[in-house]
């Protein structure tokens, strides 16, 4: 069989521009990029130009092949290269109204205007006449356009504008914990649901400055859930995290549904130096809702290193004390993280003050009582009580019914103990012997809320594009592809194929470029093809 490259551009039906999605493509041509180098990545020598980065990795284009290396085994003028190259692009692409650095994800998609892909066809075309004039004026103006093609796509385009975060990305980050957390998202937030209790470590254990607060069941879901911009922008001014700002309400969501809040109490009190955080970090507020104020890195005995324990609310990831590639925490900046090799930014968790964000690099909006917006919202059932001087929290249990916990606690070489439970219908029952004596406290509260067994919300979902060398399928929820419809055009524009469904057969097809267009879903796709 004769082979020959088939490019593959899908644009969308519904918009004048089309959405680019994360390629991996190659081009194959005889002649030698202009691109080229010689790359010395620990003892191997590679020679090729630079596609892209991702993850850590860097993604360099050979004759017939896309070869991967990580970026930390580069040698050190390699590595500045990928950075200078990576820089000039963050640079052109800035918006000219923005002095903020913006730093570049490759987990996004991101806009190309129409008009390139109309000056490629133009292009492509004057290629086609010069062809019948000069075989090598044609040969040498396919490399240059090809070789612009392919740094466009693989470095430009990509950074033209920061559209949207990925939310699979950040979902991912949450599948240990589908049972006790709900997602969901739209085109500005992804949105995490839960009830705000801890099910993988005992609560409030280890609190020697006790509030007398409990932790009972909230309603952080629909539109009272934790909301993660999907959009994040550094900001030109960062608010810092201290004594006298956030100091109500969360700043972060941990990957099992426990909001996060400010290291230091609404008093301007370090929590966790003044002995009020459990063994994990946390305790109960006045509204008897459970939440950490440091980073719980604990977290990580569920999850992998490279996965971030928590989201910040300007949309930014996590993680602990070490990088997500498992390498030793690189020196952080004034708001206590830094951009990746990527240049995409995260905090680290640490167990010393600033402990998780000192300012965020993120534009948020705090409102004037000190909290961030938007924000969810902890409903209590009894009055807040004063602390506790001198007690000791030894154990938190839960009931048989998990419907209700039994607390003891130690004061003054004595041992007393709390036991609490809610109903369904919210009827809670708190049962005292302390050292007032017994007694019995109830309360009505609203109904307990449940996580629903269905959590990702998908309908946002990029489909993907599968090619085997006789047909393209497009993989995509069932949704989709009930609305799916395939058409097939060649460079002047001319249907060539059109298909209902996800398949469509490339048998027939000549050598030469063609553009896919799916309707009415917005994607785009490059796909190299070697029968």
């Amino acid at each position: 069989m004769k082979q020959f490259t088939l490019i593959i551009i899908v644009s969308t039906l519904l918009s004048s521009a089309s959405i680019f999605a994360h390629n991996t493509h190659s081009h194959a041509h005889s002649s030698a990029s202009p691109n080229e180098r010689h790359w010395k990545s620990a003892n191997k020598h590679i020679i090729g130009a630079l596609s892209f980065m991702k993850s850590g990795m860097v993604y360099i284009e050979r004759k017939n092949d896309l070869f991967s290396v990580p970026y930390a085994t580069l040698s050190q003028s390699d590595r500045e290269f990928v950075d200078k190259r990576y820089e000039m692009i963050r640079r052109f692409n800035l918006p000219r109204n923005h002095n903020s650095v913006e730093h570049l994800s490759h987990e996004i998609n991101q806009d190309i205007p129409l008009t390139l892909i109309l000056l490629g066809i133009i292009s492509l075309s004057g290629i086609y006449i010069a062809k019948s004039f000069s075989p090598k004026l044609a040969m040498m103006s396919g490399i240059a356009f090809i070789g612009l093609i392919g740094y466009g796509f693989n470095n430009g385009y990509e950074a033209l504008k920061m559209v949207q975060t990925n939310p699979l990305t950040i979902d991912s980050a949450f599948i240990p914990f589908k049972s006790e957390v709900v997602t969901s998202w739209d085109n500005t937030y992804f949105r995490v649901g839960s009830i705000g209790i801890a099910k993988t470590h005992e609560m409030m254990k280890g609190i020697t400055t006790w509030q007398q607060q409990l932790p009972i069941p909230q309603c952080y879901l629909n539109a009272n859930a934790w909301s993660i911009p999907l959009n994040p922008v550094m900001a030109q001014n960062s608010i810092p995290v201290d004594q006298t700002h956030f100091t109500r309400g969360a700043i972060a969501i941990a990957i099992n549904g426990i909001p996060i809040f400010n290291p230091y109490t609404n008093t301007g009190i370090d929590a966790y130096l003044d002995g009020q955080l459990d063994d994990f970090g946390g305790h109960s507020g006045r509204a008897d809702d459970y939440h950490y104020h440091i980073a719980p890195v604990h977290l990580y005995a569920f999850t992998s290193i490279a996965k971030p324990i928590a989201y910040a609310f300007d949309g930014f990831a996590i993680y602990g004390a070490l990088e997500p590639d498992g390498s030793v925490m690189k020196t952080l900046d004034s708001h206590h993280g830094h951009a990746d090799a990527s240049g995409i930014y995260h905090y680290h968790g640490t167990y010393s003050a600033p402990y998780i964000i000192a300012s965020f690099a993120g534009e948020v909006t705090e409102d004037s009582t000190y909290q961030l917006i938007p924000q969810a919202a902890a409903k209590g059932v009894r009055p807040a009580l004063t602390p506790l001087k001198g007690a000791t929290i030894t154990a938190l249990t839960p009931n048989g019914s998990n419907s209700g916990y039994g607390l003891k606690y130690t004061l003054n070489g004595q041992t007393y103990s709390l036991d609490y439970s809610w109903t369904p219908e919210g009827n809670y029952t708190y049962v005292f012997n302390d050292q007032n004596g017994n007694r019995v406290n109830t309360y009505k509260g609203n109904s307990i809320c449940t996580i629903p067994a269905t959590s990702v919300q998908e309908e946002f979902q990029q489909p993907t594009i599968g090619y085997d060398g006789q047909s393209i399928r497009v993989i995509a929820n069932n949704d989709m592809l009930s609305i799916l419809a395939l058409h097939l055009y060649d460079l002047q524009g001319r249907l060539i194929r059109e298909q209902q469904g996800d398949v469509m057969l490339m048998n027939g097809l000549q050598k030469g470029l063609y553009f896919l267009r799916l309707s009415p879903i917005p994607t785009m796709h490059t796909i190299h093809h070697h029968p």
